[in-house]
């Protein structure tokens, strides 16, 4: 008897069914870069249209330490010195610790307890920067000054020690992401291999994380050059002083001194006009700040291009007699490194909760304000959220398509070029940001005050931290899903929309967060574009001449008034509402991220 074999009758692929293109996800990314390269070149156009307004001697500005408009000496050698001895005292105190917490949040911890903590760590974050100058002047500046018997107790040290707390989160969070996306079959493989938990976290996860690590490096660099309103507050404010011996620089560490950022957001700028050679010479500062922020991003990133693992095979190292206790130090270490962060989170929330007490008054939140001193913060909160979700809602796509061009479209040399970018835009001063928009945006388009001008000088705040986040994400993604994508038939549109996107999206998350936090605490870019202390409506009806009243820029203006009790009073009130709003913001941030975290990708 035969026997008839079923044949399965062929079928015309459904080629409705297939995804469309997305010629978007093309123009969408080059959007973002294009934003990037044009606040650059606005920068760039405002500060060299300054130095043609006047005569500068670059070899003066650069070697001399002797700043006197009063017989037109211009030496900004001393405040070059401030900047990069309060940076290299930020760095060395907040990596080694950034980068221990990181390990033990991802390594050492469940990811329940790790996500608390780390929450908890990213809250710094929401601490604006004003209210880290008024703990420095607290906390800080007694500390230096009984430890080096100096009076007063602004120095550098004390402005680097702000720093330092002032980008531990920035680390700690960008690191956490790259160790978390390290894919846990090479842990797996190391441990099978009879390693201890130091071993492969050395050998197996730090080499792979290394470039996203270095990228929070860099974020927390750029933070600490361009911070100006925190430094301001704690290191003095002195010209000419410039160390010549080892002992004279050991002194200078604890003396008063001036930095870079805060000789341009003291008086000067406003006393110098817009033509001249003290004009021309504080534009020649902004320059040299550019051009250190690109220096230190082109050696940073060119340290990251180095391949995470190298084809060469290391010499394999005699096992110590010691492992296991060395492992158990380890640990040790890094956990009270993890400890750190969160006790100075307590110990600022304790000094904001015990001298702004009336923050709890619901009043307080629900009037407007009366008077210099009286009175609640009603409109200024309106200002911060206005300005907090217009400025989030522009920055996410702006940054997110400048990252994805980065990572994913640019060749290694392009994407270089596009990150050192990035982080030159994301390391300027915020006061050359409001200066550049009061001429263009106030002055040039007759704007006035406006609070969209507020917004569009904010944006470029957080564009470059959501860009680099994000970039740094998806090269640490594992080749492996890029190799199915492509094995599918997806075209590149396709391949970032369904594989790139989902991945990278919590770390775009994270980045957006620390730029909002950092955003909603500027002060500097604000006071000359688009708020005024008293007068404003609550919302504004436009756009030309509408001002509104922000928090940061309420609590700056309190704070000079440091004589008046009722004021400083509520400076710290304010500073407390501040720091609850953004702490909301982050929480549902962090939800959020958490919620698409999900199942990791790279189990």
């Amino acid at each position: 008897m035969a026997t008839e074999t079923p044949v399965r009758p062929l079928v015309a692929p459904d080629t409705a069914s297939r995804p469309r293109p997305s010629r978007w996800v093309w123009a969408w990314s080059f959007t973002g870069a294009i934003f990037v390269a044009t606040v650059l070149l606005i920068l760039a156009g405002y500060l060299f249209t300054g130095i043609s307004r006047g005569e500068v001697d670059w070899i003066q500005l650069l070697t001399s330490s002797v700043w006197s408009p009063t017989h037109s000496a211009y030496g900004g050698l001393a405040m070059i010195y401030g900047s990069a001895v309060v940076c290299a005292i930020s760095l060395a105190l907040a990596v080694p610790v950034s980068w221990a917490a990181a390990v033990a949040l991802t390594e050492y911890l469940p990811p329940r307890l790790a996500r608390w903590l780390r929450t908890g760590v990213e809250l710094l974050a929401a601490i604006p920067s004003i209210v880290y100058g008024l703990v420095g002047i607290l906390a800080i500046r007694p500390f230096i000054a009984g430890m080096a018997d100096v009076p007063g107790g602004d120095s550098l040290l004390a402005a680097g020690i702000v720093l330092a707390v002032m980008i531990i989160p920035t680390v700690v969070a960008v690191s956490v992401d790259a160790l978390a996306a390290v894919p846990n079959r090479f842990r797996e493989s190391a441990y099978s291999l009879g390693l201890t938990r130091r071993e492969v976290i050395r050998s197996a996860v730090l080499p792979l994380a290394r470039p996203g690590m270095r990228a929070g490096v860099l974020l927390g660099l750029a933070r600490a050059l361009g911070e100006a309103i925190a430094v301001y507050l704690v290191v003095g404010r002195a010209d000419g002083r410039l160390p010549t011996t080892p002992g004279e620089f050991l002194d200078s560490l604890v003396h008063p001194g001036q930095t870079l950022t805060t000789k341009l957001a003291g008086p000067e700028p406003v006393l110098a006009g817009t033509s001249g050679p003290h004009f021309a010479a504080l534009c020649g500062l902004g320059i040299v700040i550019l051009a250190l922020v690109a220096a230190a991003t082109v050696w940073g990133t060119r340290a990251s291009a180095q391949p995470a693992v190298s084809g060469r095979l290391r010499r394999p190292r005699p096992p110590s007699t010691f492992r296991i206790q060395c492992d158990r130090l380890t640990a040790v270490l890094r956990l009270a490194a993890l400890l750190l962060p969160s006790a100075l989170l307590v110990g600022i929330l304790a000094l904001l909760v015990g001298r702004g007490s009336t923050a709890f008054d619901p009043s307080f939140w629900t009037t407007p304000q009366s008077g210099t001193a009286g009175g609640g913060v009603r409109d200024q909160i309106l200002g911060t959220v206005l300005f907090v979700v217009t400025t989030g809602a522009v920055s996410l796509p702006l940054g997110f398509g400048a990252g994805i061009l980065i990572g994913v479209y640019a060749s290694a040399r392009a994407a270089r070029l596009l990150q050192t970018l990035t982080v030159v835009v994301g390391g300027a001063p915020t006061i050359l940001l409001g200066l550049a928009g009061f001429v263009i945006l106030s002055s040039a388009m007759g704007w006035g005050k406006s609070w969209l001008a507020g917004v569009v000088v904010l944006v470029p705040v957080v564009v470059p931290v959501v860009a680099l986040a994000t970039s740094a994400r998806v090269k640490g993604m594992p080749a492996e899903l890029t190799e199915s994508a492509m094995a599918l038939g997806l075209s590149r549109p396709q391949y970032i929309r369904s594989v790139v996107v989902p991945y990278t999206w919590p770390a775009t998350v994270t980045g957006l967060l620390l730029g909002l936090a950092r955003a909603a605490g500027e002060t500097a870019p604000l006071l000359f574009t688009a708020t005024v202390f008293f007068g404003a409506d609550p919302l504004p009806g436009g756009i030309v001449d509408s001002p509104v009243q922000a928090l940061p820029t309420h609590i700056f203006t309190l704070s000079q008034d440091s004589g008046d009790p009722h004021a400083v009073a509520q400076a710290w009130s304010s500073a407390l509402v501040l720091v609850l709003i953004t702490a909301v913001l982050l929480s549902a941030a962090v939800w959020l991220r958490n919620r698409l975290e999900g199942e990791r990708w790279t189990t």
